[in-house]
This record gives structure tokens, sequence and C-alpha cells, in this order.
């Protein structure tokens, strides 16, 4: 079994410069869990955020699932989950935050090889505009390469 990629957050990659990337487990609710398996999650505006010695990823969406029991009303679909790793991952990430510039955000939620649901972290920095308009050129061109019909001016 390979893992299976259940949300990406592919508007991270352009307005950030990836550095590092690193894997945590989530803690989710039962009814979460099967909301994410239904692709039902969005990680656009997430971030991670440390508190107390912990990580958490806060602003991650998972819709309420559908046949969710009666006695939870009061579902918040953007609530703080913890994540988990290891002691020494968490304060590598954390010096690095602290850092000028740089933040932890949430790049891709999956189902791991042993059927757990884990988050892949980046450790990034804000891109400027000028970077930006860089990365849209070199993708037109290499659209235009692909398609066969690139000419350089």
């Amino acid at each position: 079994m390979k893992k299976r990629t259940l949300s990406s957050n592919k508007k991270a990659y352009y307005n950030y410069e990836i550095f590092e990337k690193l894997e945590a487990g989530v803690v989710l609710y039962g009814y979460e869990v099967k909301s994410l398996k239904q692709f039902k999650v969005s990680l656009v505006d997430s971030i991670v955020k440390f508190s107390n010695g912990e990580a958490f990823v806060e602003n991650m969406f998972i819709a309420p699932y559908e046949r969710i029991s009666t006695h939870i009303s009061d579902y918040d679909s953007k609530r703080k989950r913890k994540l988990l790793m290891h002691k020494s991952e968490m304060i590598k990430i954390y010096g690095r935050v602290r850092e000028k510039g740089f933040t932890a955000i949430p790049l891709e939620i999956y189902i791991g090889v042993r059927g757990k649901i884990k988050i892949l972290i980046g450790l990034a920095r804000g891109k400027n505009i000028h970077d930006k308009r860089e990365a849209i050129k070199k993708r037109d061109i290499a659209r235009e390469i692909a398609r066969g019909y690139y000419i350089d001016t």
C-alpha cells in the first residue's frame, strides 16, 4: 500500500519558498477521519503554531461528516489540531520559526503507508512579488516547451 494524498496546499508553493519538509501525525476525532477519507479537507490559509512545547495546526478546514451523531452539534471545522512529532524535530522547527522570516505551513495531508493520517509540514519563507512573477514565467515557458511551440525571443 502506498500513500494516498487527501489534500495538498498548492498555493503554499506559489506564496512561499520551501526550505525543508517534515512529516507529522495529527490528533483527530473519528468523524474527522471519516470526513478526510471523503476528501473534504482544505489546507488553504492553514499554519503551524507552537505553544507550551507542542505544535498545533490552525485554520485547517475539515468539513463536518454528513452522518455525524446529533449530540455533536458544536463541531468547529477549523479548530486547533495537535501535531505529533519527535521532540527533536519540534525543537528544530521551532528554532527556525523564531528566526526572522521563517514560518511552518502544512503542505499536504495524506494517509501514510500504515494507514495513519499524516501532515507534511514545510519550513518556508514568504516570496516577494518579483519571485512570484519569475515562477509564473518559468511555468509558462515549461508549458510551451511541452506543447512544442516555444520561441525564444
